[in-house]
């Protein structure tokens, strides 16, 4: 689990006015949205700012009147979104599309600011911009199509600090006369392609710019275009309830005889797993703490370790530097009894490898609340990944005796006992795991393996297929940790 604090990010917001195209049926309106400088990742987003760019740029083209804002904090997105909902007369056509990092909770789909501080999930539902509202609202200011493009099915930072996290966007319950596309399969996520533009933008503004197609034609072609490009890696999801002739291009009427390329059903289903297709490898994911996150490499082991007399080492330069682990040592040197803070620091060295570190500031933060569970759970998951199994059984074990059937701390201890080469109690925790949540990717992937080194070869290859299709990077995840 990643678990680094957002710094406040640069707001960069310009508003590009066009006046509609003459003939046109309706005023069209759009805000086009690119968040690529999350402080919680490792490096910024390539893609969302050229996306955005091109996105506004082929709307104005298409008579839109847009409205374009990059890296913008959660305040600068609600007033986007008053500018939008201001411009909207009945009638209208409104188009909303966000590249940057998404997340679900209580299966609705949010849209992340640069400056979300997520932590928890319930973080989520308060930092970030829900789909649904801003639909709702779109709607009830009378526009007749609502259109959202939202290309933000990316593994994000925050999904490793909580473990019942369900990966990806959630279906979404739109008003009539809408027309909804996510990048990719529902509570799927998909890896970057390392280029400037995602394949979904580029196959999407292709299809835009083919003349005579109605909006439904249009994203059902970018669907077979973009699953096409990825050999079946990448399926985007479309809901439609429109009820009338829309297109993109101004004046485009439906073409008498066309045969649509697209004659399954919307919403289309979740791709089938698919782990043998040769692809080259997805870099490493970010890593976790609340759930086994992906650690730094094998070559750049922690290097802090506890000195002799029981205090807090020298910080090695690159975590001295870093504001998060600033800010909050500065706020355990006003008090050192800041639990909160001390739990959060542990987090944060946790996922820069610095072990040691982490597991000294959980100790302060147990001594200071023996009661702590997730403390207990993360000095679990930070034990195991250094080795120290018996200790870290320790720890699942009280997290569990706190908290029965703690879904974070049953995942944790499947991992202990994976790595202790105690198979059938590792697939039993791994068992109570998916009962709670049977989309625990960690969870499932975990149970193949275990199935497999019991002997039950076919049962554990379905259950790491599953895992994989979930969540392209869970194989180097576990390799991480020392378990393959």
């Amino acid at each position: 689990m990643k678990t680094r604090l957002p710094l406040f990010a640069l707001l960069v917001l310009s508003i590009a006015p066009i006046l509609p195209s003459a003939g046109m049926a309706a005023d069209r309106f759009a805000l086009v949205i690119g968040n690529a400088k999350y402080p919680d990742a490792e490096a910024p987003l390539k893609e969302p700012i050229n996306d955005a760019r091109d996105m506004a740029d082929e709307l104005k083209r298409d008579g839109f009147t847009v409205d374009v804002g990059e890296n913008l904090t959660g305040d600068g997105m609600r007033k986007a979104f008053e500018r939008l909902y201001g411009h909207i007369k009945p009638g209208s056509v409104a188009l909303i599309f966000f590249s940057g990092y998404g997340a679900q909770s209580n299966r609705q789909s949010y849209m992340i600011p640069v400056d979300a501080q997520i932590w928890t999930e319930s973080d989520i539902r308060r930092d970030g911009i829900s789909l649904e509202t801003v639909l709702n609202e779109i709607n009830s200011r009378g526009a007749g199509v609502k259109i959202a493009l939202i290309d933000a099915s990316r593994r994000n930072p925050f999904e490793r600090r909580f473990r019942s996290f369900s990966a990806g966007l959630a279906p979404v319950i739109a008003p009539n006369g809408t027309l909804v596309m996510y990048s990719a399969a529902l509570s799927s996520v998909m890896s970057d392609n390392g280029g400037d533009h995602s394949l979904f933008v580029q196959e999407l503004l292709k299809e835009i710019r083919v003349p005579d197609l109605m909006a439904d034609e249009t994203l059902n072609r970018t669907r077979v275009g973009v699953t096409r490009a990825s050999r079946g890696e990448q399926v985007p999801w479309i809901s439609s309830s429109l009820a009338e002739d829309f297109s993109f291009i101004p004046g485009a009427r439906p073409m008498a005889g066309l045969q649509p390329q697209i004659t399954e059903p919307q919403p289309q289903p979740q791709p089938q797993p698919q782990p043998r297709i040769d692809i080259p490898p997805p870099p490493p994911p970010p890593p976790k703490v609340e759930t086994p996150p992906v650690m730094p490499p094998p070559d750049k082991p922690a290097q802090s370790q506890q000195n002799n007399d029981g205090q807090q080492p020298p910080v090695q330069p690159s975590l001295k530097d870093d504001p998060t682990i600033k800010t909050l040592t500065a706020r355990i040197a006003d008090n050192p009894d800041d639990a909160g803070a001390l739990y959060r620091r542990g987090q944060v060295y946790a996922s820069k490898g610095a072990y040691n570190l982490a597991i000294k500031d959980f100790d302060d933060t147990i001594r200071l609340n023996p009661k702590d569970v997730e403390a207990y759970n993360n000095r679990c998951w930070t034990r195991t990944v250094i080795g120290d199994l018996q200790s870290a059984l320790r720890d699942c074990n009280e997290a569990l005796r706190l908290r029965p059937n703690f879904v974070d701390a049953l995942d944790s201890r499947g991992l202990v006992n994976l790595k202790s080469g105690q198979a059938k109690n590792a697939i039993a925790d791994f068992d109570a795991a998916l009962k709670i949540n049977p989309r625990l990717t960690s969870s499932l992937y975990g149970r193949g393996l275990a199935k497999q080194r019991n002997g039950a070869i076919s049962e554990g290859e379905v259950d790491i297929a599953n895992a994989k299709a979930m969540d392209p990077n869970i194989a180097k995840e576990f390799a991480s940790y020392g378990v393959r």
